[in-house]
């Protein structure tokens, strides 16, 4: 396979020029604890050390069975490198290993944790709000509609038949009724199935989804606003993967922009900080509009919140030991590039955007394939291989996933109702269809088109060629 001109370099965390910026801060750290008496550590001998090293040793050995996730080549799934300076302050922040649920396990994590939170709530216009991290989106969701159901105990729960699979386990965990809606060929909500079931009488709680997981897809926020007015129930925004696309709503299309624009009407939001917000796994994020759900998780601990008068993270959470190391992290990265609509953490983002854009451009001109009708409402493109039949569309889009691996272009794959297509043919069916997936979500994707789109076409060239 030839070769393109080779793209701009991304950052390569095997030669991470910050990787010596820890070494003043923990001097630092250090010194604010100097006062204290010697304890004893354990020896720093040679065969410690030796012994230790042959431990990370096999380490790096076992963590190298791994995609390359870091680099723009792996172009699949939902998984984007933390910012160097994320790493170096989660590492800075494990000195102490704080622990946020008290302020008796992390006191200034936990300041760290109410300040970033804080900064997140106010790109949806919320300065008054009640939230907190959490482990993930998983549990931010079960968080948000724990309290829906304390609300409304015996309502509903309605999401999308393209939400997130989470929402209906989490449902059946908290023992609430949960019902899915059909969505509409772009993957959004469809609106006149969400009706019927308002017509019900006991829906309690909507989820919409602000980009969804398949698709990337963004249901009708303002219609389903309406419907609120007039059937009267709470709107659940799981925004874990679209949330900070906010920032770059002007950027969007109509329709995602006008749900965008709107989000600060919703009673409850999710976004997951370690997707699109640079940071390591284990940093999901629950807000609520209305403070006063807070009394939901009032409960008394006979040996936790007694250090200090202010709020316990525990207070309005439900998990109980949490990385505080996860919220310095988030807002270490947040005070070097802070979310705002101007600054590089949008910029970024709209790298992202732009990448995916040109990739269905690509693929709609392209006559080995067949783009996904509505393009991509936020960074995520799916297309199908054309073929006679689903089985034959699904076998070659099976194959140019294998084949891309092979030229270390790592896709994805999802399955979709071949009606969503759109076409006028015997494939415009419910018959599922397996289609490639591509997530751009690194902003080193827009650099790295040319090279992506190579690779993918070298590997769709052989794979057709192969049956002539």
């Amino acid at each position: 396979m030839a070769s393109p001109t080779r793209p701009v370099p991304f950052p390569d965390p095997f030669q991470n020029p910050f990787r010596n910026l820890l070494e003043g801060p923990l001097a630092t750290l250090a010194a604010a604890f100097a006062d204290l008496p010697p304890c004893n550590q354990p020896s720093d001998d040679a065969e410690r050390r030796t012994a230790m090293a042959a431990v990370l040793e096999d380490v790096a050995v076992r963590m190298g069975d791994n995609y390359p996730y870091f680099h723009p080549l792996y172009a699949g799934q939902m998984i984007k490198p933390p910012h160097p300076v994320a790493r170096a302050a989660y590492a800075l922040a494990m000195t102490i290993n704080p622990n946020n649920h008290a302020r008796d396990g992390g006191r200034a994590s936990s300041t760290m944790e109410v300040e970033a939170v804080a900064a997140i709530a106010r790109i949806f216009g919320w300065n008054t709000h009640l939230g907190h991290l959490t482990s993930g989106g998983t549990f931010a969701n079960l968080e948000a509609l724990w309290v829906a159901g304390q609300l409304a105990p015996a309502k509903r729960i309605v999401a999308s038949e393209q939400a997130h699979y989470t929402h209906k386990r989490i449902s059946a965990v908290l023992q609430l009724q949960f019902s899915s809606v059909a969505s509409d060929a772009a993957g959004r909500m469809d609106l006149n199935a969400l009706e019927d079931e308002l017509r019900c009488g006991d829906v309690g709680t909507v989820v919409v989804t602000m980009g969804t997981t398949a698709l990337g897809s963004v249901d009708p926020l303002p219609e389903i606003l309406a419907l609120r007015d007039r059937y009267g129930f709470r709107i659940h925004l799981d925004a874990a993967y679209g949330g900070y696309f906010r920032l770059i709503a002007g950027q969007l299309d109509t329709a995602a922009h006008a749900a965008y624009s709107l989000m600060e009407q919703a009673d409850s939001i999710v976004i997951d900080p370690h997707k699109h917000g640079l940071q390591p796994y284990g940093c999901g994020c629950v807000l609520f509009r209305d403070p006063a759900v807070g009394r939901f998780y009032k409960h008394d601990s006979p040996y936790t919140y007694f250090t200090s008068n202010e709020l316990h993270l525990g207070e309005i959470s439900l998990e109980c030991s949490r990385a505080g190391a996860s919220a310095v992290a988030l807002w270490a990265t947040q005070r070097l590039l802070p979310l705002t609509a101007d600054g590089e953490f949008a910029r970024d983002l709209m790298a992202s955007r732009r990448a995916a854009l040109e990739l269905h451009r690509r693929i709609r001109q392209d006559a080995r394939f067949e783009s996904f009708p509505s393009g991509p409402e936020l960074d995520i493109v799916v297309w199908r291989v054309r073929g006679s039949s689903t089985a034959q569309m699904s076998d070659r889009a099976q194959r140019i996933f294998d084949e891309c691996a092979a030229f270390n272009l790592h896709l994805a794959l999802v399955q979709l109702p071949g009606a969503m297509f759109g076409s006028h043919d015997a494939i415009a069916s419910p018959t599922l269809v397996t289609c490639l997936r591509s997530v751009l979500m690194k902003p080193e994707h827009e650099n790295w088109l040319g090279e992506i789109w190579e690779r993918l076409s070298s590997a769709a060239d052989r794979v057709l060629d192969l049956e002539q």
